[in-house]
């Protein structure tokens, strides 16, 4: 067994993977399916004028707009085809997974299995497409509102425009929707995931060039860019020993006797990560706290004295904004936590295959145990969430350095490439068994 793990973990390699071909047209197809999501992130919609467009979009950079952008990978401030992303989609998955916990109907169904799961997925589906339509339209009015120096960013506004941009928007988010259904069905990774990679990764380059450009005018020194760099690398760093930290609760299963035979007795784990909420967190606090401030940049209207302070207080680097901030992450991780991980549930489960923590009685004493260690390990994550988002925010809002260095960008770009890579080896991992197997059986046949 020991010279058989021995032998997988060699094989582990560049030649093992040339040995894979289904992992490369899994690859090829993930690759290919991006490169069309890229190609499309550059195509306009009808009736914009975009040099209008962009000078708008420069004065409202710092608000909500400049964190979508940085998600669908500068689609949103070239106003093209997949300005909305996969966001409405996103959104509609986390929705239809929280309203499971309320709705006993949709609790029944993702009880059911894949019969349930595929009824989900439809939901979802629908969802995302009512919320595309809704935002679409919403982008449609804000942009006939929007004007420049050189006159509005729409060209010709009215009823055809409208109509144009929400079947435009609303068809380039069903297409990612499908898309990111198929590089998950047929690639490598999570598709949707991958989507906002590509486009966050995408953009990288320019930010690091806006990052030096910053310093060779003055604005910021060598030395700090410096820093700023090394800094990240260190974040990343923590990142990925956070995300990769889990307590293991160990799960004993008793001795069955059949006939002459004794089986069962072996102990198991159960892996309970410190981070179970992942991004959403930061991504629901942020979206909360820069709605004010991107609102009044959107009305520019010196009427709304009250909205102007508000969105003053809230604005990068206020105490009131890193308070609501923190405030905010802890909430939505212990309240997602909460969401995807049923202590009762789990308990129920394990004493229903024979299985028990040692030390720990079967049903409600082990469901509090679980409740209590999990409680443990969310102030933990939390807290970890708290400290990546706030060191780049001070820096965002004190030394103007792009969303890209943000914690929410770190975050999905490490935890997507951490979740690609674990399935890459996956289907090595399943290749090089399947080798073995085969080898096995011609040596028995030879013997």
């Amino acid at each position: 067994m020991a010279s058989a793990a021995e032998q997988l973990a060699a094989s582990l390699n560049l030649s093992a993977f040339s040995k894979a071909p289904e992992l490369k047209k899994r690859i090829w197809f993930t690759l290919g399916a991006l490169i069309v999501y890229r190609l499309g992130s550059y195509i306009p919609i009808p009736g914009i004028d975009p040099y209008v467009l962009q000078e708008i979009f420069n004065q409202t950079r710092g608000g909500l707009l400049g964190m979508f952008d940085m998600f669908s990978g500068g689609s949103l401030g070239r106003m093209t085809l997949f300005a909305l992303n996969i966001m409405p989609y996103i959104s509609a998955a986390i929705i239809i997974q929280l309203m499971t916990a309320v709705a006993p109907q949709l609790e029944a169904l993702k009880k059911e299995g894949e019969a349930g799961r595929k009824k989900l997925n439809q939901y979802t589906r629908y969802l995302t497409l009512g919320l595309a339509i809704f935002q679409s339209l919403g982008i449609a009015f804000g942009l006939e509102g929007m004007r420049g120096s050189a006159g509005g960013a729409v060209i010709d506004p009215g009823i055809f425009f409208r109509i144009t941009t929400v079947i435009t928007l609303t068809g380039g988010t069903m297409f990612l929707m499908w898309l990111g259904e198929q590089i998950t069905a047929r690639g490598v990774g999570n598709g949707s995931s991958l989507i906002i990679f590509a486009g966050i990764v995408a953009n990288l380059p320019s930010a690091l060039t806006a990052t030096l450009e910053l310093g060779r005018t003055g604005a910021l020194s060598a030395i700090f860019i410096i820093l700023l760099l090394l800094m990240s690398v260190i974040v990343v760093t923590f990142i990925v020993f956070m995300e990769r930290a889990q307590r293991r609760i160990i799960v004993q299963y008793p001795k069955r006797q059949v006939g002459n035979k004794m089986f069962g007795g072996e102990s198991s784990h159960l892996p309970l990560k410190i981070n179970v909420s992942g991004v959403i967190p930061p991504i629901f606090a942020s979206s909360l706290l820069l709605l004010p401030l991107t609102f009044t940049s959107f009305t520019q209207s010196t009427e709304a004295h009250w909205l102007n302070e508000v969105a003053a207080l809230l604005a990068h680097g206020q105490p009131l904004y890193m308070t609501l901030y923190v405030l905010m992450i802890l909430f939505f991780s212990f309240f997602y936590t909460a969401v995807v991980f049923n202590p009762v549930e789990t308990a129920d489960n394990l004493k229903k295959y024979g299985g028990f923590v040692p030390g720990i009685r079967p049903g409600k004493n082990t469901a509090d145990y679980f409740d209590y260690v999990l409680t443990r390990l969310t102030v933990v994550g939390a807290l970890y969430l708290s400290a990546v988002c706030m060191l780049p925010e001070i820096l965002i809002s004190h030394y103007a350095v792009p969303f890209y260095f943000g914690g929410t960008s770190l975050l999905i770009v490490v935890s997507v490439t951490m979740d690609t890579v674990a399935q890459i080896h996956s289907h090595l991992l399943a290749h090089q068994y399947e080798g073995l197997i085969k080898k096995a059986k011609l040596r028995g046949r030879r013997n």
